[in-house]
């Protein structure tokens, strides 16, 4: 226990640390890591089945929002691949490089071993960008689909690759899972009678980890894509979204111990982390791969760098590859530390830089070619708000109630806005006027502004950062229309006060005032008011 309570009190000291740096919380878990391995802390055997159970409901999650179908289109299979292909081709020639330079990691390396280092750089982490994804609440968001498509397919090519590196091929029982396809329908009605208590959490947890993660395993496959695969096979449901917010505490304290695991991995020396900077340099020429390829695929270039942005980091995979080649006698065992290092600073890079990351794609527009509109990717052209009076950004429980009641009691024309397109189908199936696309799209409020209707603007998205990002967005175009805005705490509406909105409603201080008035008023004949 006493290990156990070390370990915990160096997380949350990280975790501290890192939050008055005004860094992500994930920056101090992994120094926390390596401060934990430095120092040459007592192991803690159940720290990485508490990393397996994370990544695992990580994983599930993803699945509950994937589209498979989108796996076949062409920005994503195709941008997979030929990055994967460049990626390797960039980090054998620096490997090379350094080589040359006379590293004694790489004295003598022959290129089988050199490639092998570039392939276990060449993936994205997709614990790390699903995380940012999630904090921005912009899975659903073209840029966020295609990173998440991204990282499914380089998952695939990552069992491939341990199959065939560890000659041991799946188990010919592995066809049995082709069962699971007509089993969904047995799994649906099972959610359908679990409510929405924890018998709900523990039918996931249970899907997630049986039928997905130890099946998967025990017929020779990746335990992490059993879960992906369950999470995609329930898609779909009603209740996925709720869900995924059901096990996102529990998620999310189990991935703290994936990234102390990352630091983990032996006792670095000065050389060790000498070369593991200078892998970081990588990183900025492989997203800049993802984003011209990503252009090339006929998206927006603020969409192309968004996700590039998103993707520009090491795997975890890295460590993995490194570990089974230094196994073979393919590497020297030294690589594990050094990449081990490489990833957890590529993680710390890209925490700091996604922290701006809207902004930044925006500055870095500039560096390709503005295609015509009409040549643009279908799901990435601009919208037209046409003459719409009010535009209500999100359309939650929240932003739906907004519109309805600005359209039907104060007969304002309302066009909404909602970047997760599932969604917007739906709501245009209820007969409310919706557009796909991104809040914190300064071109959006651009056209916005160009149209001249719009007094009215509300800011209905569920999480703070969108909202004030959107709302400094509208201010920078020269909105001068009233701005309403929804905040959960106290510091986030007088934060979006000072920043220019004009109205701001306390999600459970108004909810509050609203319940006393309630009580208070006199209930008419008959009952409900």
């Amino acid at each position: 226990m006493a290990t156990a309570v070390l370990y915990l009190a160096a997380a949350l000291l990280g975790g501290f640390l890192a939050m008055l740096a005004r860094l992500p919380p994930l920056v101090g878990f992994l120094a926390a890591g390596f401060a934990l391995g430095v120092a040459g802390a007592p192991e803690l055997p159940e720290l990485e089945l508490v990393a397996e159970l994370g990544v695992a409901f990580l994983l599930f999650a993803i699945g509950l929002k994937l589209d498979v179908r989108s796996l076949l289109r062409r920005e994503i299979w195709f941008t997979t691949m030929a990055h994967l292909a460049v990626s390797v081709a960039l980090g054998v020639g620096f490997l090379g490089f350094l080589a040359v330079v006379g590293l004694p990691l790489l004295a003598d390396e022959p290129f089988g071993s050199l490639a092998l280092v570039g392939l276990a750089l060449s993936f994205s982490s997709t614990v790390f960008v699903v995380k940012v994804l999630e904090d921005r609440s912009d899975t659903t968001a073209l840029y966020g689909r295609i990173a998440v498509g991204v990282l499914v397919v380089q998952d695939i090519v990552a069992v491939v690759f341990l199959a065939l590196s560890t000659g041991e091929p799946p188990s010919p029982w592995a066809v049995t899972l082709l069962g699971l396809l007509p089993g969904r329908l047995l799994l649906h009605r099972l959610w359908d009678r679990t409510g929405h208590g924890e018998m709900q959490a523990l039918f996931g947890a249970f899907v997630a980890l049986v039928p997905g993660f130890w099946l998967f395993e025990t017929v020779g496959l990746s335990g992490d894509l059993g879960a992906l695969v369950m999470g995609a096979l329930l898609a779909g449901h009603p209740h996925a979204t709720e869900l995924s917010r059901s096990l996102l505490t529990v998620k999310d304290l189990a991935l703290v111990a994936f990234f102390l695991q990352i630091g983990l991995h032996g006792t670095p020396t000065a050389a060790d982390v000498g070369l593991a900077l200078l892998l970081l340099l990588l990183v900025p020429l492989q997203a800049a791969a993802y984003a011209v390829l990503l252009w090339l695929m006929h998206l927006r270039r603020r969409t192309a760098f968004l996700a590039a942005l998103t993707l520009g980091n090491f795997s975890e995979f890295g460590i993995i590859v490194v570990a089974v080649g230094a196994t073979h006698g393919l590497l020297d065992e030294e690589w594990a530390v050094v990449v081990s290092l490489a990833v957890a600073a590529s993680f710390v890079v890209s925490a700091i830089v996604n922290r701006r990351g809207v902004e930044l794609a925006t500055w870095l527009t500039r560096l390709l070619p503005r295609r015509d509109a009409a040549r643009l990717h279908p799901d990435d052209r601009p919208v037209d708000v046409g003459d719409a009076d009010a535009v209500v950004l999100g359309l939650g429980r929240v932003g739906a109630a907004t519109y309805t009641r600005l359209r039907d009691t104060y007969g304002f024309a309302v066009i909404g806005v909602e970047h997760d397109r599932t969604r917007v189908a739906a709501l245009r199936a209820q007969g409310i006027d919706v557009v796909p696309a991104d809040a914190t799209d300064t071109e959006f409020w651009t056209r916005v502004k160009r149209a001249g209707h719009v007094r009215l603007a509300v800011l209905a998205m569920p999480f703070h950062k969108a909202n004030l990002i959107a709302l400094a967005r509208l201010r920078a175009t020269g909105f001068d229309g009233r701005v309403a805005a929804i905040a959960r705490y106290d510091a986030d509406a007088a934060e979006l006060r000072r920043h220019g909105a004009d109205a701001v409603f306390h999600l459970y201080g108004a909810a509050g005032a609203e319940l006393a008035d309630q009580a208070a008023s006199p209930t008419p004949p008959g009952g409900e008011r």
